[in-house]
Parts: structure tokens; sequence; C-alpha cells
């Protein structure tokens, strides 16, 4: 009769079951899964450590570069330099050379001939003006109660002046062009002619002269002596 056994000990015939290859464990050692991994079993994962389940840290992140320092007020100063001297450079290349600042002048000749033909009023024209007097504008047009005839003129001063000569009646005529709270000023003789000076819009002022056949106005915000003078030269 052979003597009792331990309770504890691990029997000595590990025989497997049929079909199946022995398997020789270490007495108290747990054998090792042979199966496929299951989801969330972090064994024989590449990045555990040494096989302890621990994951290892992760690399450094690469340092984000570092941002450029806020320029000095020198270097703001020359940058601002840079850009304008250029703009500099053509605006005084457009106004010396290509005339930037001059207004676009015009050639009379076609309106005054188209009012003359039409017949409609008698037409008069500056003669004599100085060369510092530039024509801006030009126009004949018909219009309810008659056609007028306007050119624009530029001053010496550089001030808007413009000659109209209508047959539209004056009571028509004034107001449109010089507001309704225009009132005359009194008479003034040019060039033999009596004009009568009146108000207008703003600043404005104006010489009329008031005909059977036509009224012609001298307008604008020029000084006074310009409007006489562009007045008197009509002939």
């Amino acid at each position: 009769m052979e003597p009792a056994q331990p309770a504890d000990r691990v029997p000595a015939d590990r025989t497997p079951p049929d079909g199946h290859p022995p398997v020789d464990h270490p007495v108290g050692a747990e054998p090792t899964p042979t199966g496929p991994t299951v989801p969330g079993d972090d064994a024989g994962r590449p990045d555990d450590a040494a096989g302890t389940g621990e994951r290892p840290a992760p690399p450094p992140r690469v340092a984000a570069a570092a941002t450029k320092a806020e320029r000095s007020p020198k270097d703001m100063a020359i940058s601002l330099l840079v850009l304008l001297i250029p703009i500099a450079l053509l605006l005084a290349f457009y106004r010396g050379f290509l005339g930037g600042d001059q207004a676009t002048t015009v050639d009379p000749a076609p309106a005054i001939e188209q009012a003359r033909s039409a017949n409609t009023f008698p037409v008069s024209e500056p003669q004599g003006l100085g060369s510092g007097w530039r024509t801006v504008s030009a126009r004949y047009q018909t219009v309810e109660g008659g056609a007028n005839l306007r050119i624009g003129y530029l001053t010496p001063e550089g001030r808007g002046v413009q000659l109209l000569q209508s047959n539209v009646p004056v009571e028509q005529l004034l107001p449109a062009e010089l507001t309704d709270q225009s009132q005359p000023q009194g008479p003034t003789e040019l060039a033999g002619r009596t004009w009568q000076r009146y108000t207008a819009r703003g600043n404005q002022q104006a010489l009329v002269l008031l005909e059977p056949t036509r009224t012609v106005l001298v307008v604008g915000d020029a000084r006074d002596n310009e409007l006489r003078d562009l007045a008197g030269a009509l002939r």
C-alpha cells in the first residue's frame, strides 16, 4: 500500500487528452495562454514594457517654432519708408510730367456751332480771356421751354464758373439755376451792357443779362472780378 500523498501535490501523470500534444509545465507555474489575443487584453502588445503590462511614456513632442519677436519701432519705420518712397516718386511723376492736378480741357467750338446752327437765340462767346482760363465743359441741349448752351470754365484762381445762354422763360430759368430764394443785388455795367447781380446757391454769385430773345448767366464761386472778366469778354 502506497503512502498517503500530500493534498497539494501535483499528479505526476500529465498525459493530455487524446489528440493533444503533451504539455510540460513547471510545477507551480501558470500556463501562458496561446490562443488569439482578445480585444482588451494588453498581454503581448508591442507597446508593453518588458511584458509588465505598462505602456512606455510617449516620445516628447517637437517644440513649436518660436514666434517672431515683435518688431522694434525703428524696423517698422524703415519698412514704412520703403513703401512710401515709390509712392511719392509715382505721385511726383504723375503731377510733374502727366499733369495729374490739371483739369481736363475741352474745345467749346462744336457746342457753340451747334447752338448757332439751331438759331434759337443769339450766341456769344468770350474773346480775349487770359491764358489762365480753361474750358472744362461745353454742351448745347434742348430742354422744356427752350434750349441751353452751357460752357464751364476754370478760372486762373482755380475756381469754377459757368456761362449759360438760354431762351427758356426767365421766370422759369432763374429759379432753376439760382434757386427760388435768389434776389437781385443791383445793376452793374460791363462792356456797354447792364447786368444784374444775383445771389445763388451756397457761396456762389451770379451776373444776369436780360435780353428780349435770350438770358445770359455767369454764375459760380469765383470772385466778383473774375465773374466780371468773363461777362465783359462776351462778344
